[in-house]
Order: structure tokens, then C-alpha cells, then sequence
């Protein structure tokens, strides 16, 4: 039974209440906050980290030394700075300190390395770059790392300054620790830049969306009145602060109602709950594949000898959510779907199984569902010339209306640095003639009740025996597979056939003990015979972004030529009723040509 719309409709106020507090206009910033939560609680835990425990009063104080340097450097509002550091309090004192003077930070990703770092370098155009010492390998004879004027010493991580470079720690140590004055940031109003944030998809090459004082403090307010965070709490942020999950959402919620952030360098599955219970972590930020590892942990009494209540993130499977919320007793589950451009959101609040969101009254929201033909990448129009909305049960794009309020946070779409990639993210003439909407470029399905499901991103479904099959759909049906940890699906080509045949790469706890028969009978009676993978890979881990996404692109190239592939393959075998080992005979019997190579 579905919660009435009119009790959906009420908790999605407290949310759009927070978020659209602020105004592009207004003269209120993101450093004006942290110096007001500085000076109400300065003694009060802002980070743990380790074991460090960082107050709000000390990370000012070191936000303001930050300042006194790029003053220095003869930085001033309007420009930008990259940031090249890992998950570490300074990450945040750094940008928080360039904030203070309106310097806008272009926040890198520290897994990008060669002409993929080189690209986002030069993307960024900032006047220099603050690199942390732990990541100064990532830069050896990659372009644009001339740009280096600091570096912040990590004590686990020390290395040599590169030629031209200065140590920021050394600098620091100089400068002063008082708020510097506000006029030097004279000008700067909530709608400008705060970060740049680079997109992070498992395909083609990244690009820099604009973020805004205003998007980060909306975030903070809306999200934290919608999950009831108090002064109390803290929340694990586990997932790599140069992403806008965890650079935005966590650190904009604690800083709104004074709460901790457990940061960690990176995630780890077999230390997450030790960790939660270490530092009485209350809430955590999820992404992508995180559940998943939790819940391929062996069991422990640790899985509810935590204090967490809730949890708000997006990519919990229907498949494992409800055994991931009852082995490890989450009360609440917020699973949403947006971006970090996106002027459009969903978010649940009903802890309906599956559902990324509602829109109960879509008077009261700018999102829609068009009409998407997977085939020929196109929106069909109707006899008006307009955009086709989607019936419940239908796949479509999902989008967001662009209204013209010139003053006002609701739906604006904020764009990239580069004006041809936010051009290429707007639809015109869509529901109305002269209207404008972002397009997200994923495909989602509403049912009758309101309730919207993602089915993937748009690329990532591919066609098969004349039928359309989603990657996401499979490998969520693959889920409780006995000894599955990630299921990968993709489509790869096959000579002389129209469309690709799945394959999916699957990480087992034991490889060695896959059936191919019980493969086969489990996904005969989940899955369409045209949907079932044609063929599996046996990975030993799983190769994904540093957001947790699963990359496709290599393993889509690689295919299934036994000559490029060192992990075990197996074919699809209907006469059996198995899968079979991948070899010229077998594809023979099977009218399968061999791999002849994947242009994507």
C-alpha cells in the first residue's frame, strides 16, 4: 500500500523549504557560514579523522592561513584554483580558505592520472594548483603540472617539492589565523562559483560543472531538515571529497546544524562498521556499489552495534535492500537520484524498495518524463511539436524544467565552465513552445502511485534479438546470486549479428566454484531468454571509479576474445543448459564467430 500523496507531498516540503532558502542575489556565502559556525561553537568537533578530532574553531584558523597565502600568491574573487588532495581535513580548509577571498576551487580527482589528469588540468584554467603531498606522483610528465605553487605536506605522505613549488604547510605557519576582512571578498553573492566539480561517468572525458555558494547551502539546510539531523550528529563520509556526494552534501549538512563528519580516506568495507562504532557515527553517504560490499562481509556483531539511523545516497538495488536494511537495522533509507548539475532531483522519503523518488503532485515539481526511442537516440514528438510525456510503466528521459526566475534557486541550472557543454545539456521547445530543460541523459519509469525507478543511463542499454535490454535491470536480478559480490552487465558485439549480446562480469567470493549449470537455471527463471548474459567473465575484483561507478568501456573493447582476457570465460549453452567454457569449438557449435573487436 502506497503512503498518501498528500503525507509525500509534506515531507518533500521540509526539503524544498531548506534548499530554496537562498537566492542567487543574496550577499550571504558559504564562507560567511563557516565563520558563523566558528564563532558559535568553536570548540565544538567539526572532523574526525583518524585520530584527530578537529574542532570548527581550528579549521577556521586554518582556513584563514589559507587566505593569508593566496593573498599572497595575489589571488582575488573571480579566480580559480585546482585542488589535487585526498580525503583529509585540509581538503576542507583549503577551499574553505580560498572561499573567504571568492576564489572558486576546481576540486581534481585523485585517481585520474597521464592525459586524463592533463585533460581536467587544462579544463580547469585555474592560475595554479595546491597539490597534496600524497598525490605529487599522480602529476610526474603529465601537462599542466607547471601549475604547482603549493604544496600541503601530508606527515604519512612526505616528497620533494617540485622545481618552483613552495611548501603551503611552511606558509601557514606565517599566516594569520584571524577571518580576513570581508571586503576582500566584496562583490561575491551566492550565486557565483564555489567549486568546480568534474563529472565523473565511466564514459568519455570529464566536465567541470559550475557549483554555487547557494546549490551547497540549500543542500545543507534542505537535506539535513529532510533526514533530521540535529547538533548531534555524525555523519561517515566515505566517499572521495572531489565528489559533490560527499564534498557537498556531507560537509554542507554538517556545517548547517553544527554536526561531525567521520572522514576517511578512502572507503573500506571490512573497517566501515568498527569505524561507525568508533566514532558513534549516526548517518552515512552511499553511492554506487558501497552497500553492496558491506553486505558481502562476512557477518559480525559489529553489523548492529552501531548507532546509525539513517542513510541518503543513490544506486541500493531493489534486490539488496531489503536484506541490507535488516541485517544492518537502518531505520531510514533515503534513496534519491539527481547529479551534481542536475536542476532537477528526486528523493524518497517513503522507504519505498527500489524507488529513487516521488513527484506525488507534478504541479509542485519541475521534473518530467519524456518519451526517449532507445533506438534511433531521439524524442518523439507529438502533432503539436512537443516533447511526449511518458504513461506510468513507460521508460523515458527524465528532465527538468529551466523556469525563468531570475532570482530564485528553483530550478536554475548553474551549467559547465565551457558554454557548448551546457548548450548540449539543453532541450528547447519541450512541453511549450520557448521553454527550456535540462536533459539528464538516464532513463527512469513511474509507476501509477507516482514513484520513479531508474533503469540506466542512457548508452548503457543495448539491443538484443530486436529487444531492449538495460544493464541495470539485469544485473539487480543477478544480485542474490549464491557467492555474488558485484555483477557488471554490458552489451559487446558479435560479428555477423545485429546489436550486442550481454555479458556480464561477475566477482565471486570463490571463482573457482562457479556452476555454470545453477547459472544458468537462476537466470532462466529471472531474466527473458533475451536478456539472460550470452556471456561471463570471472573477474577477481571489480574495476570501478573512484565514485564507485562500474567502469564498462574497457571490458566492452576486451569482449570476449580468450587471446586478450586472462579471466575465465563461459558462453551461454541453451542445448545444455549451461555455460561453457569460451573456445573456438564451443562458439562453433553455438554459430558464434570469434571476437573480432569492440569500437565501442
Amino acid at each position: 500500500m502506497s503512503v498518501p500523496r498528500e503525507v509525500t507531498q509534506k515531507r518533500l516540503a521540509v526539503l524544498s523549504a531548506g534548499t530554496l532558502r537562498y537566492t542567487p542575489s543574496q550577499k550571504f556565502t558559504v564562507a560567511d557560514r563557516i565563520e558563523e559556525r566558528a564563532a558559535a561553537d568553536p570548540d565544538r568537533v567539526f572532523v574526525l579523522f583518524e585520530d584527530r578530532r578537529v574542532s570548527y574553531g581550528e579549521l577556521n584558523r586554518r582556513a584563514n592561513r589559507v587566505a593569508s597565502a593566496a593573498l599572497s600568491l595575489g589571488l582575488r574573487r573571480g579566480d580559480v584554483v585546482s585542488l589535487l588532495m585526498e580525503n583529509r581535513p585540509e581538503f576542507i580548509s583549503t577551499w574553505a580558505g580560498l572561499a573567504k577571498l571568492g576564489v572558486t576551487t576546481a576540486l581534481i580527482n585523485t585517481q585520474l592520472r597521464g592525459d586524463a589528469l592533463a585533460h581536467v588540468l587544462d579544463t580547469a584554467r585555474a592560475r595554479h594548483l595546491i597539490v597534496g603531498s600524497e598525490c605529487l606522483d599522480k602529476l610526474e610528465g603529465v601537462s599542466g603540472a607547471d601549475r604547482v605553487v603549493a604544496v600541503d605536506l601530508d606527515p604519512d605522505h612526505p616528497a620533494e617539492l617540485p622545481r618552483g613549488a613552495w611548501s603551503l604547510s611552511d606558509a601557514l605557519e606565517r599566516g594569520s589565523e584571524r577571518n580576513p576582512d570581508p571586503g576582500l571578498r566584496a562583490g561575491l553573492v551566492a550565486g557565483d562559483d564555489l567549486f568546480h566539480i568534474f563529472t565523473s561517468g565511466t564514459t568519455g572525458l570529464p566536465k567541470a560543472a559550475r557549483l554555487s555558494h547557494m546549490r551547497f547551502l540549500g543542500v545543507g539546510d534542505g537535506m539535513s531538515a529532510v533526514a533530521g539531523y540535529g547538533r548531534d550528529e555524525v555523519i561517515a563520509c566515505v566517499l572521495p571529497l572531489f565528489h559533490g556526494a560527499a564534498g557537498m552534501v556531507v560537509v554542507s549538512c554538517a556545517l548547517h546544524h553544527g554536526g561531525a563528519i567521520a572522514l576517511r580516506r578512502r572507503f573500506s568495507a571490512s573497517q566501515f562498521w568498527s569505524d561507525a562504532v568508533r566514532y558513534g557515527t549516526t548517518a552515512f553517504q552511499y553511492i554506487g556499489e558501497i552497500c553492496r560490499y558491506l553486505l558481502s562481509q562476512p557477518e559480525s556483531p559489529l553489523d548492529r552495534a552501531h548507532k546509525i539511523r539513517v542513510m541518503m545516497g543513490a544506486g541500493l538495488g531493489r534486490d539488496i535492500w531489503p536484506a541490507f536494511q535488516q541485517r544492518f537495522g537502518i531505520e531510514q533509507i533515503l534513496e534519491g537520484w539527481s547529479s551534481t548539475e542536475a536542476n532537477t532531483s528526486l528523493l524518497n522519503v517513503d522507504n519505498k524498495v527500489g524507488s529513487c523518488g516521488r513527484i506525488p503532485f507534478p504541479d509542485y515539481h519541475n521534473g518530467r518524463l519524456i518519451r526517449y526511442d532507445d533506438e534511433t537516440g531521439v524524442h518523439p514528438r507529438g502533432s503539436d511539436g512537443l516533447y511526449q510525456l511518458c504513461a506510468p510503466g513507460e521508460i523515458g528521459e527524465f528532465i527538468g524544467v529551466i523556469p525563468d526566475l531570475p532570482d530564485s534557486g528553483a530550478g536554475r541550472f548553474e551549467g559547465y565552465t565551457s558554454s557548448e557543454a551546457t548548450d548540449a545539456k539543453i532541450l528547447v521547445d519541450v512541453l511549450r513552445k520557448g521553454d527550456r530543460c535540462y536533459r539528464s541523459g538516464d532513463l527512469l519509469r513511474c509507476d501509477e502511485d507516482g514513484y520513479y525507478y531508474f533503469v540506466d543511463r542512457i548508452g548503457d542499454t543495448f539491443r538484443w534479438k530486436s529487444e531492449n535490454v538495460s544493464t541495470q535491470e539485469v544485473a539487480e536480478s543477478l544480485g542474490a546470486f549464491p557467492g555474488l559480490e558485484i555483477a557488471n552487465v554490458f552489451g559487446v558485439r558479435v560479428p555477423g549479428t545485429e546489436g550486442r549480446a550481454g555479458m556480464a562480469a561477475l566477482v565471486l567470493r570463490d571463482p573457482a566454484a562457479f556452476d555454470g549449470r545453477a547459472f544458468y537455471a537462476y537466470t532462466e527463471e529471472r531474466l527473458p531468454s533475451y536478456a539472460a548474459p550470452v556471456f561471463v567473465r570471472l573477474s577477481s575484483s571489480a574495476d570501478i571509479t573512484s565514485t564507485f561507478k562500474l567502469k564498462k568501456f574497457e571490458l566492452q573493447r576486451d569482449g570476449y576474445d580468450p587471446q586478450r582476457i586472462r579471466d575465465p570465460l563461459f558462453v551461454r549453452d541453451p542445448s545444455a543448459r549451461d555455460y561453457v567454457p569460451v573456445n573456438a569449438k564451443n562458439l562453433a557449435r553455438l554459430s558464434l564467430r570469434p571476437f573480432a573487436g569492440d569500437a565501442g
